[in-house]
């Protein structure tokens, strides 16, 4: 109904008289109860031949009459006192303008109900990031410093999550070692040299263990020393 009203603001001059705006606006009531209840408003006018909705305000009165609750406020509250309203699967932007409706349709006013209202429906993650802050921690009793808070931290987590994103997906390219990358590729296929062993044989046999060393006899067959 807003964007009906509001393009009719704009574009005002394509519309000639009242009857127009409301036959246009009918048209997108296609499925559901509103297909349903603008079958009937022509049924009315084939039966009757008049059309019986005869201003754009009575048009709005009518469809406030059939499609919204009899008492919005009390409706609202109910939902705001269950878990139907928290985020779960919807992304903060979401979670935060359909949280700001609800509490004006209550009539919500009191900062610190609805400090603990939003709170409680956060993730747990990003309630806990908030709440253990160290440093300009918004306080109980300031909604907004709150929604504030919770668009910086989920712009945080978002432009981390793109950043993982990047590293999981560039591959990985190994480094040449620098003995490899320096050398020939003949001489880097080559096989590794083993070393060569070489095994030394003694000048001079060892004496046998059998014949024994006689030293006197040998002193006494020595040669005369000259005078």
């Amino acid at each position: 109904m807003n964007s009906c009203s509001l393009y009719i603001c704009l574009v005002l001059e394509q519309f000639h008289n009242k009857k127009e705006r409301i036959l246009w606006a009918l048209t997108f009531f296609k499925g559901g109860c509103a297909a349903k209840w603008s079958k009937n408003v022509f049924c009315q006018k084939a039966d009757t031949g008049v059309f019986p909705i005869q201003t754009w305000r009575n048009f709005e009165q009518q469809f406030q009459l059939h499609f919204f609750s009899v008492n919005t406020e009390a409706d609202t509250i109910n939902v705001l006192e269950g878990t139907s309203y928290h985020q779960e699967g919807w992304t903060v932007d979401d979670y935060l303008d359909n949280f700001q409706a609800l509490v004006s349709n209550a009539g919500y006013m009191d900062p610190w109900t609805l400090v603990v209202n939003f709170r409680r429906g956060l993730w747990l993650d990003i309630q806990n990031q908030i709440s253990t802050m160290p440093y300009e921690r918004p306080a109980n009793n300031d909604p907004n410093a709150w929604y504030r808070a919770v668009q910086r931290i989920d712009q945080a987590r978002l432009t981390n999550k793109a950043f993982q994103s990047v590293l999981c997906s560039a591959p990985f390219t190994p480094t040449k070692t620098a003995s490899t990358q320096s050398l020939p590729l003949s001489i880097a296929r080559l096989p590794p040299v083993l070393p060569l062993l070489v095994t030394l044989k003694p000048l001079l046999p060892a004496p046998s263990m059998g014949v024994s060393m006689d030293i006197d006899a040998t002193w006494k067959a020595r040669p005369p020393l000259p005078l």
